[in-house]
């Protein structure tokens, strides 16, 4: 009898195969996992779980008493409770190294969306409204040679950072838990308080992690410090920010406008305020979606599983003290 695996809205099942020579894999999409009673049913055999955003809390844990490793199909990781898989002796990985210049593609990509208001005017055009010249109040703002604030310059920050310095010659300004010396050298980035960042960018980007200290990061005082020409955007996490306070500064024209690929709540509904915005990009958390850097990640993450479920050590193991 195979050894079972659950695999949850995992998109591309086609890399899955290596796993299905050996384990029983058992298929879970948009379900929901505290109710679903197939699922709960897997999760008493299942040795290893494989996919994206499953909330890995004790009550799942409780019911899972064969699980030896979740591998994520993803950088971040805060849906797994990692101290309390710890405690069990359950390994969770991830799959960093893969996304960072996708995401970043996209981050940028919403920035000058926003910035050069490409939504708004390309329904403009396709609704048989371009009848004469642009009016004045339709112009857009420039992206080069402006300031842009990073706040989080990790990996995809720097990224960011990179296509911006670069590529649009803009003044680099950034927040972060710890100077990034290389940036400071290669994009010629200086480190700031967070204040300064809100206060003197033309455009501040959220990528921090989702964390205790990071959930509504930004809030009514940040906005109320930024320029009100300032256009901010969001490709971190939703709970980053304080989503009523955003609506506010919007609605207030506190600031200019903003781009956003994460929301506190995924779907997002139809009728949230923040897509009645105009002057709002919105995009259904596309960080990473690019086929290619999709089956770089799949594949990482079915490398990780079967090192685990094989007793070697996954090369991207989350909670290393589990192996002591």
């Amino acid at each position: 009898m195979k050894r079972k695996i659950i695999a949850y809205n995992f998109e591309l099942t086609n890399t899955l195969e290596k796993l299905e020579r050996d384990f029983d894999v058992e298929m879970f999409d948009s379900i929901n996992p505290k109710t679903d009673s197939a699922f709960l049913q897997a999760l008493k055999e299942a040795e290893g779980i494989i996919g994206l955003a499953l909330p890995v809390d004790k009550a799942l844990l409780d019911r899972a008493p064969k699980l030896k490793i979740v591998s994520n199909n993803s950088t971040g990781y805060n849906n797994l409770s990692i101290e309390e898989m710890t405690k069990r002796g359950i390994m969770g990985t991830n799959t960093p190294g893969v996304l960072e210049d996708t995401t970043a593609d996209a981050i940028f990509g919403i920035l000058l969306a926003a910035a050069r208001r490409i939504p708004e005017l390309d329904r403009f055009v396709k609704l048989g409204k371009w009848q004469k010249h642009l009016t004045t109040e339709q112009y857009a703002i420039d992206v080069h040679h402006k300031t842009l604030g990073i706040i989080g310059m990790g990996k995809i920050g720097s990224a960011i950072a990179k296509r911006g310095y670069f590529g649009f010659d803009m003044n680099i300004l950034y927040h972060n838990r710890t100077r990034n010396m290389e940036a400071e050298e290669t994009y010629n980035a200086t480190y700031c308080d967070l204040d300064t960042v809100l206060k003197e960018s033309d455009f501040v980007c959220l990528m921090t992690p989702l964390t205790p200290e990071t959930e509504n990061l930004i809030g009514e005082r940040e906005f109320n410090i930024m320029k009100k020409t300032c256009i901010f955007v969001n490709g971190s996490r939703g709970k980053t920010v304080d989503e009523t306070a955003l609506i506010n500064a919007l609605t207030n024209k506190e600031i200019h406008g903003a781009a956003l690929d994460v929301f506190r709540t995924e779907p997002v509904k139809q009728d949230h305020p923040l897509l009645q915005f105009p002057n709002v990009v919105t995009t259904p958390h596309i960080g990473s979606s690019t086929f290619e850097t999709e089956l770089k990640m799949a594949k990482l993450a079915v490398e990780n599983l079967l090192e685990g479920l094989s007793g070697e050590r996954p090369k991207n193991l989350i909670n290393p003290e589990v192996l002591n």
